[in-house]
């Protein structure tokens, strides 16, 4: 399983969010998305950790807590939906109506 970690601090860390899912369990992956014109933080995080109960009890025990000034949100992460993003393919329709 993955945490979704949403309403985070700019000012946050992938080594500050390793020190607090480490008090639950062994973290296995953090990833802190940004965006790709600007280089700025998204205000959401990504935690994998070894063990699904850890994962739980890091879920129960922080979602909703104040950190860093922000009360961030904490739940198992969903799965994307679709494949990649947008494309829309772009070009003329050939209809043989109007």
């Amino acid at each position: 399983m993955t945490i979704y970690v949403g309403n985070l601090s700019f000012q946050a860390t992938e080594e500050d969010l390793r020190e607090v899912f480490a008090e639950y369990g062994k973290v296995n992956r953090v990833s802190l998305p940004t965006d790709r014109e600007t280089g700025r933080k998204r205000g959401f995080a990504f935690v994998e950790m070894e063990d699904d109960a850890q994962e739980q009890k890091a879920i129960d025990e922080l979602d909703g807590a104040e950190w860093l000034g922000r009360e961030i949100r904490v739940n198992k992460a969903k799965p994307r939906e679709g494949g990649g993003g947008g494309g829309g393919g772009g070009g003329m329709r050939r209809d043989n109506g109007y």
